[in-house]
């Protein structure tokens, strides 16, 4: 029989629906482990819990008040999504009350509240801790992720990941909580869109060691929506030049999170060029991953459809085409498989551990658009001179 693990949702906005609608089709899964069960939910817009109370027939509480949610002896497992702000407060509660977490990036608005989350999660290694990042699902970064752990590309000469989008070159477009620093935190784009970028190079053990960040705030000021307009304190985009060096390799490594991308909606892509080897994906072409295989001569590009080939075995066949929520769907079914005891068919969420690294290198980021020299990365406090 499969087990069941009753979550409670803390933020009921798009992500917090998004995970709705993967646990309203967990039938989509083949044969998974376990399946979530959404009994409660948390937000300060009632209109938010509404439509959780609408189409959610097995929510059984609503309060605006985290902590009523928290003291529910029925919740076992949390997914928070609230702006990063709320972070410590929240994380440090729902682990304090012995929930199992999912919560969203970046862990932490910045590294001193990623720092003492940490310490609450080390009084509680019985919990299941992860970090959102769904992109890593798609079938073909996983083929990139499948080559690099086989040791394939030989020498790495060059790696490339990003996390691209467009909307914010609208000059119109109102202003939102990531775009204030008191909320979204002194990363601005970094701190949004930072752990997709390094969740995988931060698994394949590609740890930058130093840092040069050119960061890029284009737009000072957006609508507020009540016919005035208010400053936009945030970081636009950063691209972030990396050096990781390890036991065996020394390479380059650019890290780019763009809010203002011309003619990019939602691109997530990694690009590994090695001597032996090189691999690319892209979810702007989501069915296809690209590789070139190097023993001398002629050098040749080669692409594959991958169709439906997912982590996790799905009733889709594999013919057809992987999406957004598809990938939302697989992280969550990695989630879960770990809740029941399992290794998430060999690729877990994002850790906290990996949480933790993806912030020492934008603390180091931070400091080095700031003051244009490169910066050390130290994993323990973060930055050295």
């Amino acid at each position: 029989m499969t087990k069941v693990f009753r979550f409670g949702v803390i933020g009921c906005g798009l992500m917090g629906r998004e995970f709705a609608s993967a646990a309203a089709r967990w039938l989509h899964l083949s044969n998974p482990a376990a399946r979530p069960e959404i009994v409660a939910v948390c937000d300060t817009n009632a209109s938010l819990m509404d439509w959780f109370a609408d189409n959610v027939p097995t929510v059984k509480q609503r309060t605006t008040d985290y902590r009523e949610l928290l003291a529910n002896p029925d919740v076992e497992a949390i997914y928070c999504a609230v702006p990063h702000v709320l972070h410590q407060e929240f994380y440090i509660a729902i682990l304090e009350a012995g929930k199992h977490l999912l919560g969203e990036k970046p862990f932490g608005m910045d590294l001193m509240q990623n720092r003492a989350i940490m310490a609450a999660l080390a009084k509680r290694p019985d919990l299941v801790v992860r970090c959102s990042s769904e992109m890593p699902f798609f079938p073909g970064a996983q083929k990139v992720i499948q080559m690099a752990n086989a040791g394939a590309f030989g020498d790495i000469i060059e790696v490339e990941a990003g996390f691209l989008h467009s909307s914010d070159l609208d000059r119109k477009k109102p202003i939102n909580w990531k775009r204030m620093e008191h909320i979204n935190g002194d990363y601005g784009c970094m701190g949004d869109l930072g752990m997709h970028v390094l969740h995988v190079p931060l698994r394949l053990g590609w740890k930058p060691q130093t840092v040069h960040a050119q960061l890029v705030k284009r737009v000072t000021e957006r609508p507020d929506g009540k016919g005035g307009m208010v400053p936009c304190t945030t970081w636009d985009n950063a691209a972030i030049s990396t050096r990781v060096k390890t036991d065996s390799q020394d390479f380059p490594m650019l890290l780019k999170t763009f809010r203002i991308a011309p003619g990019e909606s939602n691109t997530w892509y990694i690009r590994v060029l090695g001597m032996n080897k090189s691999a690319f994906f892209s979810t702007k072409q989501p069915r296809q991953w690209h590789w070139m295989d190097y023993e001398g001569g002629r050098q040749s590009w080669q692409t594959e459809d991958l169709g439906y080939d997912s982590l996790f075995p799905t009733i889709t066949g594999k013919i057809f085409e992987f999406g957004f929520i598809d990938a939302i769907q697989q992280m969550w079914a990695a989630f879960v498989d770990e809740l029941a005891g399992n290794k998430a068919n060999g690729f877990h969420c994002a850790t906290p551990d990996e949480a933790a690294s993806h912030h020492a290198v934008l603390t180091a980021a931070l400091v080095s658009g700031s003051e244009n020299r490169v910066v050390s990365v130290d994993y323990s406090t973060g930055i050295s001179a």
